[in-house]
C-alpha cells in the first residue's frame, strides 16, 4: 500500500509542479542560467562541427574498453569539479558565518547559506567525491589499463562494460538535476535513521539521494564482474598468476570487494525506500524496526568501500615508483598478500564508527584490534615501496611527485587512523572535525594516485605526454591547497568544533577557517593549473608525441604496444615470458621486436542499447523520485524489451583480416619511426638471443623489416 505524501500530487506528474523549481533562490538561479546558456553553446558547436555523427559512432556506441574508460574518467573529473565546489561553498559559508556578529545575505542570518541548503550542499560532497567522483575515476583506470596489462582484446563483456558505464552516468545526471527540480537530501552522505524516514523529510531530496546511490551501486557491480571475468579468464599466453602486474592484482582485490559488499548497500537502501514508499517500518523504532539495523548494513558497505577506492590507488602507486626508480617493485609477492589482506580486514573494521554508541568495552576492543590490523599490511607496501625507490635512479617527473606526495598524505591519514581506532581517543574526537581531516588524508591520497596515474598513462592512451612544468606546477599548488586546508583542520578537531556545522559559534576559530579558505583559494589555482596543463599538452601534442614507451624505464606489457594503443590493443597475441615483461624484453634486446605474421581477429560491434538503457535507468530514477508512476511502469517495460532483444540478437561482432592489421600496423610502424629521434631507448633493440619469445607461438622479427601475412583464423 502506497504511503501517502503531504504536499499536491497529480497522476499525470506526480508531485512534480513549477514550484519545485527553485528560479527565485539566488544562488541556484543564475547557476541554472548558466548551465543552460553553457549547453546551448556546446550543441550549437557539436552540431555546427558536423560532430555528432562522430560522436555516436565512436563514443556514444562504443565498447572499446579504452574509450569507455576515458568517459568514465571524464565523468570522475566533471564530479570532481562539483564535488570541490560543494567544498568550497562549506567552508566559505564557515569562515562567514562565524561568531554571533557575522552577517548574513541571500535569507540567511549568517553567511550567504540558509541551513537546508548547508544541508543538502554536506550531503551532496560526500556522496559525490566517494561514489561518483573516486570511484568511476578508478574504474576508468581499470578498464584502460587492466586488458592492456594482461594482453587482452577487450573486456570480457563488451556490452556489460558500456552499459555498466552508462547507468552510473545516469546517476550522474539523477544527482545534477537535483540541483535544480526540487532538492537533495540534507541527512549527510550516508543518511542517518530516522532522518531519511518520510516523517522526518517529506521532500524528494532522499529519494533522489535514494536511486543515485541505487543506480552507481549497479553501475559498480556490473563493472565489477566484467573486471574479475576478465583478469581470470582473458589473461594472455604466459601470464600465470605471479606474472600478474600489481596494478591488475590490485583492482582484482577492490573488484572482490565491490561484487561482495555493493549488494549490502543496494539491499540497505531498497528497504529505506520500502519504509518510505510503502510504509513498511523496517527502521522505524516506535514500529517494530530498529534504527541500527540500517547503519549496520550501510557500514557493512561503506568501510570495504574505503579499501575498495584505495586499493587501485596503492596498485598505480606500485605502477609509478619502480618505473621512475629504474628497479623493480620490492616484495612483489607480499605486495600481492598485503593486498588481498587489506581486502579481508576490510569486512571486520565497521563497527569502528559506532564506539560511541555503547556497544561495551569487549566488543569496542575487538574493533579496534581489527581496525589496527589493517596498519600492518598497509605499513609492508609502505616499506616496499621505500625499498623500492632505495637506491634506485630516481626521476623526480611530475607522475613521481604525485606518488610520492600519496605517500606522505597516506602516512598522516594512516597514523590519524591509527588513533581513531583507539576508542578512548575516538570517544574525544568523535564527530569532530578531526574525523573529516583523517578520511580526507586518506581520500586525498587516491587523489594524488589518480593524478600521478593519469600523467603516467596518458602517453598510452593519446600517444603524447602532458605538459611537465604545468603538471609540476599543479602538484605544488595543490599540495599547497592541501596543507592549509587540512592541518588547521586537525587543529579545530582537538579544539572540539564538531562537523556540520553552518553556524560557527566560536570566534577564536576564525584564524583557522580564514586559513582553510586561503586553502580553498591555492586549490582553486591547482585547478587553473590543470586547465593550462590540458590547454599547453594539447597545443603541443606533436613536439610531445612518443612512442611505444613512452618513459624508457616503464616496466609491464601495456608498454608493449603502440602509444595510443589500437581498437586491437595487440596485433597478435603477445607471449608474457617475465614479471616485468617490457623490462624483460628490453634485457633481452627484443622490445622493439615484432610479429612475423598476424591472424584474423574477431571484435565486438559497437551497440546504442546500452546508452539507450542507461537513458531509461535515467527515467526511471527521476519518476520514482517524483512517484510519476506510469513514467516508471514505461520506462520500466522499455528497458525489459531492450533486454530481451539485445540477448536474443546477440551481437556477432565482425572480423579484422590479417591484411587489414598488417596495413594498420605498418602506418603505426611508420609514426614510431618518425617520433623515435627524441625518445628514450635501453638496452640493444635490434639484437635478438636465441630462446627469446616474444608473441604466442612465433619467432620475432627486427624493427623495419616488413612481415608476412599468416592464414590462420
Amino acid at each position: 500500500m502506497l504511503v501517502q505524501v503531504p504536499g499536491g500530487w497529480n497522476p499525470i506528474l506526480g508531485r512534480l509542479a513549477i514550484d519545485q523549481i527553485p528560479y527565485t533562490n539566488p544562488i541556484i538561479a543564475p547557476l541554472f542560467v548558466a548551465v543552460v546558456i553553457g549547453g546551448i553553446i556546446i550543441l550549437g558547436l557539436i552540431t555546427y562541427y558536423q560532430k555528432w555523427g562522430y560522436l555516436w559512432k565512436e563514443w556514444l556506441t562504443t565498447v572499446d574498453h579504452k574509450k569507455l574508460g576515458v568517459m568514465y574518467i571524464i565523468l570522475g573529473l566533471v564530479m570532481l569539479f562539483r564535488g570541490f565546489v560543494d567544498g568550497l561553498m562549506i567552508r566559505t559559508q564557515q569562515v562567514w558565518a562565524n561568531g554571533p556578529q557575522s552577517s548574513g545575505v541571500f535569507g540567511a542570518v549568517h553567511g550567504y547559506l540558509t541551513p537546508f541548503h548547508f544541508g543538502q550542499v554536506y550531503s551532496a560532497h560526500g556522496l559525490i567525491m566517494i561514489l561518483l567522483a573516486a570511484t568511476p575515476l578508478l574504474v576508468g583506470f581499470m578498464n584502460i589499463i587492466v586488458p592492456i596489462q594482461i594482453g587482452a582484446r577487450d573486456m570480457a563483456y563488451p556490452y556489460l562494460n558500456a552499459l555498466g558505464l552508462w547507468i552510473t552516468a545516469a546517476a550522474v545526471g539523477l544527482i545534477m538535476i537535483s540541483l535544480f527540480v526540487g532538492d537533495f537530501a540534507h541527512n549527510g552522505w550516508f543518511g542517518y535513521a530516522p532522518i531519511f524516514e518520510l516523517q522526518y523529510s517529506p521532500g524528494v531530496g532522499v529519494d533522489y539521494w535514494i536511486w543515485t546511490l541505487e543506480l552507481t551501486a549497479l553501475g559498480t557491480t556490473l563493472g565489477g564482474i566484467n573486471l574479475i571475468a576478465t583478469i581470470v579468464k582473458m589473461r594472455a599466453p604466459g601470464m600465470t598468476w605471479f606474472k600478474l602486474p600489481i596494478f591488475t592484482w590490485a583492482s582484482l582485490s577492490a573488484n572482490i570487494i565491490a561484487l561482495t559488499s555493493f549488494p549490502a548497500l543496494q539491499v540497505a537502501l531498497f528497504l529505506v525506500a520500502c519504509d518510505r514508499y510503502f510504509g513498511s517500518h523496517f527502521f522505524t523504532a516506535g514500529f517494530g524496526g530498529n534504527l541500527m539495523l540500517y547503519t549496520n548494513l550501510f557500514w557493512i558497505w561503506g568501510h570495504p568501500e574505503v579499501y575498495f577506492v584505495i586499493l587501485p590507488a596503492f596498485g598505480m602507486m606500485s605502477e609509478i615508483f619502480p618505473a621512475f626508480s629504474e628497479k623493480p617493485l620490492f616484495g612483489y609477492i607480499t605486495m600481492v598478500a598485503a593486498s588481498f589482506a587489506i581486502a579481508g580486514v576490510s569486512w571486520l573494521v565497521w563497527l569502528h564508527h559506532f564506539f560511541t554508541m555503547g556497544a561495551g568495552p569487549d566488543v569496542n576492543s575487538a574493533f579496534s584490534v581489527a581496525t589496527m590490523l589493517v596498519g600492518i599490511p598497509t605499513g609492508v607496501k609502505v616499506f616496499n615501496w621505500a625499498f623500492t625507490m632505495y637506491r634506485g635512479r630516481i626521476t623526480y617527473t611530475a607522475a613521481m611527485l604525485w606518488a610520492i606526495g600519496a605517500l606522505f598524505l597516506l602516512l598522516i591519514g594512516g597514523l590519524t587512523g591509527m588513533m581513531l581506532a583507539i576508542p578512548a581517543i575516538n570517544y574525544m574526537v568523535h564527530n569532530s572535525v578531526f574525523v573529516i581531516a583523517h578520511f580526507h588524508c586518506m581520500l586525498l591520497t587516491i587523489v594524488y594516485a589518480i593524478f600521478g596515474a593519469v600523467i603516467f598513462w596518458f602517453p598510452k592512451v593519446f600517444g603524447f605526454k602532458l605538459d611537465e612544468f604545468w603538471a609540476k606546477t599543479m602538484f605544488w599548488l595543490f599540495t599547497g591547497g592541501t596543507a592549509l586546508v587540512f592541518v588547521p583542520m586537525y587543529m579545530l578537531g582537538f579544539m572540539g568544533e564538531t562537523r556540520r556545522l553552518d553556524y560557527v559559534f566560536n570566534t577564536a576559530w576564525h584564524p583557522y577557517l580564514l586559513t582553510e579558505e586561503i586553502g580553498i583559494a591555492v586549490y582553486c589555482l591547482s585547478v587553473v593549473a590543470f586547465f593550462v596543463l590540458l590547454y599547453v599538452s594539447i597545443r603541443d601534442r606533436v613536439k610531445n608525441r612518443v612512442g611505444q614507451d613512452a618513459w624508457g624505464t616503464s616496466r609491464s606489457l601495456e608498454w608493449v604496444t603502440h602509444s595510443p594503443v589500437p581498437f586491437y590493443n595487440f596485433a597478435v597475441t603477445p607471449h608474457v615470458n617475465a614479471r616485468d615483461e617490457l623490462a624483460w624484453r628490453r634485457h633481452n634486446g627484443i622490445n622493439e621486436a615484432q610479429p612475423t605474421q598476424y591472424v584474423d581477429i574477431h571484435m565486438p560491434n559497437n551497440t546504442g542499447v546500452a546508452i539507450y538503457i542507461g537513458a531509461l535507468t535515467f527515467v526511471l530514477g527521476f519518476a520514482l523520485t517524483w512517484r510519476v508512476w506510469w513514467l516508471c511502469l514505461l520506462s520500466l517495460l522499455a528497458i525489459i524489451v531492450l533486454m530481451i532483444v539485445r540477448s536474443w540478437r546477440g551481437d556477432p561482432g565482425y572480423i579484422v583480416t590479417a591484411a587489414e592489421l598488417e596495413q594498420m600496423e605498418r602506418k603505426a610502424m611508420q609514426r614510431q619511426q618518425q617520433v623515435e629521434g627524441h625518445l628514450p631507448h635501453a638496452g640493444g633493440q635490434h639484437a635478438i638471443p636465441g630462446g627469446a619469445m616474444a608473441y604466442e607461438g612465433q619467432s620475432v622479427r627486427p624493427l623495419g623489416t616488413p612481415p608476412s601475412t599468416g592464414d590462420q583464423h
